[in-house]
């Protein structure tokens, strides 16, 4: 239709007089965005017109006659440039759109969480293996599904109880249930449907895993509401997320030997405390206008001594852990890069940039990489 109009106008552009706030001092391609070839396609096709003299008076009848068609779509120009500049994930590009909603409620675009929910998981089944053997590829498998799907549901639980908070912060306002995309019924029968595939996972395992597996419902289903009333909620997250350190070893033995797990457990709370109080960094602002509480906004300016001192408990705890299991020498070459990485992240953050808190965040995958490299050469070289 616009086209149409242009195209009806530009004949009779003869009678009309340019506007004089439209003279573009000899050039011949407007600069304003609304009237660049290269966004508008109108006025792509009017440079290109046979008609068009450079550098006459007769370009300024069209450019003012194009920009009388055109300024009604201005909004939707600006925005398609806007659009054409944001990064589509695989969701938007593979996914039919009925199911887009509920792979971002899921959030199947951002891995991290399930590798951070996943490496505790297979530190504790590769430390159980035996002497000189690789750790059980099928028990490995069952929990790298599980943690997809328990991180999957923890995000759909956070969203429905968080729907009214994540409508007043910038990084979570588009998020499904937030933004009206999926209804909270539609979020909750998603939930319904992650729990039961969970649950066909859990039931593979021992009776002894069974009990212990379920029983982290409790803190998946309590966590969204702790910044709500701690300024700690990055440690029950730690308490969360690193459950399966004690599950991955049940589920091989039928059994805990707390003086292993534990301090494998502990350790996952800790480098919790780091990575996430580093996250947390990146809503601080927000926070503080919701009224949400964390150890962000706890620390302030002392975050980064705080976290060094959760990195160095971190990396003692895997220490002792390793001692206990009487793992080999590499576990402690790895564990200190791993402490070096720890290391870097914590003192090369910058925390009033969100940008660099998010990459430094995402780089804790190769920190839970390193560590269970560590584990498992231990265990193959001892």
């Amino acid at each position: 239709m616009s086209s149409f109009w242009v195209s009806c106008v530009f004949r009779r552009s003869r009678f009309l007089k340019p506007s004089l706030s439209l003279l573009l001092s000899g050039n011949n391609k407007p600069s304003n965005p609304i009237l660049n070839p290269k966004l508008n396609p109108h006025i792509a096709k009017l440079t290109n017109h046979d008609r068009w003299v450079p550098n006459s008076e007769q370009n300024f009848r069209y450019v003012w006659v194009a920009s009388i068609c055109t300024t009604p779509s201005q909004s939707s120009v600006e925005k398609e440039t806007s659009s054409s500049n944001e990064k589509s994930s695989w969701i938007d590009l593979y996914l039919p759109r009925q199911a887009r909603a509920y792979a971002k409620l899921a959030r199947l675009d951002k891995p991290i969480g399930t590798w951070l929910l996943a490496w505790p998981c297979m530190w504790s089944i590769t430390m159980a293996a035996p002497r000189g053997h690789f750790p059980d590829f099928k028990m490995m498998a069952l929990f790298g599904c599980g943690a997809l799907l328990l991180r999957g549901a923890g995000c759909t639980v956070n969203d429905l109880l968080d729907r009214d908070i994540d409508n007043m912060v910038e990084r979570t306002r588009l998020r499904p249930v937030a933004s009206g995309l999926l209804t909270p019924f539609q979020g909750l029968s998603f939930l319904g449907f992650q729990l039961l595939l969970g649950l066909g996972i859990l039931l593979q395992l021992n009776n002894f895993s069974r009990i212990l597996g379920a029983s982290s419902l409790l803190l998946v289903f309590s966590y969204p509401l702790m910044k709500r009333f701690t300024f700690w909620p990055q440690a029950y997250l730690g308490l969360t997320f690193n459950w399966g350190a004690l599950l991955g070893w049940a589920a091989v033995k039928g059994s805990l030997d707390l003086a292993v797990v534990f301090p494998m457990y502990i350790s996952g709370v800790f480098w919790t405390l780091v990575y996430d109080t580093i996250y947390a960094h990146q809503d601080k602002e927000d926070d503080l206008k919701v009224g949400v509480k964390s150890t962000a906004l706890r620390f302030g300016d002392s975050s980064k001594e705080w976290t060094t001192g959760f990195g160095i408990a971190c990396i003692s705890s895997l220490a002792l852990s390793g001692y206990n299991a009487d793992i080999g020498w590499p576990y402690y070459a790895f564990l200190a890069a791993a402490s070096g990485h720890l290391g870097w992240q914590i003192w090369t953050v910058d925390l009033s940039s969100r940008a660099d808190c998010n990459r430094k965040f995402v780089s804790n995958k190769w920190f839970g990489a390193i560590v269970f490299s560590g584990i498992l050469f231990g265990r193959l070289m001892q």
